[in-house]
């Protein structure tokens, strides 16, 4: 958690994680029969979720039940007051907990060119001209950005891809910012792949 925000966060690379923190028995359980770089980047978000409830949310954070709603939602059933939010890419994982919030967090490893149609879909019309005018990289690397607090207020607001992410208003370099009952901040200097957090107040 920082001054700015009421999110506790944490983001780190999956072999950083599983080498440094002991894996709990049940998410081991759960990781069962899952493909091996799948088990991975699920073992290391888990790991590192129960790395934040250790300090000082949960007593028996080793042993706390991490459930998942239809959707696919985390949550803990035997704290429902905090809130949870996991995300992982390539070889990236990302949780984030709040008290008494409703959380989202995002984290995205920029990977690819970014096609005229998906900044279209994804921004209004004067950002779409501002991300023309950058380099292919420096336009990558800034849409990645702008999607990460996209992706974090709908997983805040509980609806995921469902909530159209592409729909909540984010401006080129804007750093924090809302979306109705939802705020969000871009962990920018924090971590060296783009990764933002949202909160709602909800969970209770």
């Amino acid at each position: 958690m920082s001054a700015s925000h009421p999110v506790r966060h944490r983001v780190a690379e999956c072999d950083e994680v599983l080498g440094s923190s002991p894996v709990a028995t049940a998410d081991r359980q759960a990781a069962e029969g899952m493909p091996s770089w799948r088990a991975r980047e699920f073992l290391a978000a888990r790991t590192l979720l129960r790395g934040l409830l250790g300090d000082g949310l949960v007593a028996d954070w080793a042993g706390t039940t991490i459930a998942k709603e239809p959707g696919g939602r985390p949550f803990l059933p035997d704290h429902p007051w905090i809130g949870v939010s996991l995300s992982h890419s390539g070889d990236w994982v990302a949780a984030a907990v709040g008290e008494h919030l409703r959380v989202g967090v995002d984290v995205e490893v920029p990977q690819r060119p970014v096609s005229p149609a998906l900044l279209r879909r994804c921004c209004r019309e004067q950002d779409t001209a501002a991300f023309e005018a950058m380099a292919d990289d420096v336009r990558t690397a800034e849409f990645t950005w702008m999607w990460t607090a996209q992706e974090a207020c709908v997983k805040a607001a509980g609806q995921g891809l469902c909530g159209r992410p592409w729909t909540v208003p984010v401006a080129v370099g804007q750093t924090s910012g809302s979306w109705g009952p939802v705020r969000w901040t871009a962990l920018r200097g924090q971590a060296p792949v783009p990764v933002s957090c949202a909160w709602s107040e909800g969970s209770d």
